[in-house]
């Protein structure tokens, strides 16, 4: 059974940073695409960026040079350090799993980045 178990989460004030964590269980982790999305209240859920199978990373515009995405495949792992976070940024953020190839899309159960002073 494929899990995403994501982490790092929390409460912080503008202009710091938060490192969140998804830990992939029950699937081949380095034949995914992984990414993350967030969704504020009212609002759609987004792409914030994406780590192909091929590790070249790409992002949203309103979080590029503030935002990174990374992957360890022998950890199984893939990671979004957020730096010099705003209010915006308020959301519940969502790790994905994608294999196009085969049609599987799999998502953790979200945890909450909420930026305020």
């Amino acid at each position: 059974q494929v899990r995403l178990l994501e982490s790092g989460g929390g409460l912080v004030q503008p202009g710091g940073s938060l490192r969140l964590s998804c830990a992939a269980r029950g699937m081949i982790f380095s034949a995914y695409d992984m990414a993350w999305y967030r969704q504020a209240p009212g609002k759609q859920r987004e792409l914030v960026a994406a780590i192909p199978i091929t590790a070249i990373p790409n992002y949203r515009d309103s979080v590029k040079d503030r935002f990174t995405i990374s992957r360890d495949n022998t950890k199984n792992t893939v990671y979004l350090q957020m730096n010099s976070l705003k209010p915006e940024d308020t959301a519940v953020y969502y790790c994905n799993a994608r294999r196009s190839l085969f049609q599987l899309d799999y998502w953790g159960q979200g945890t909450q980045v909420t930026v305020s002073s």
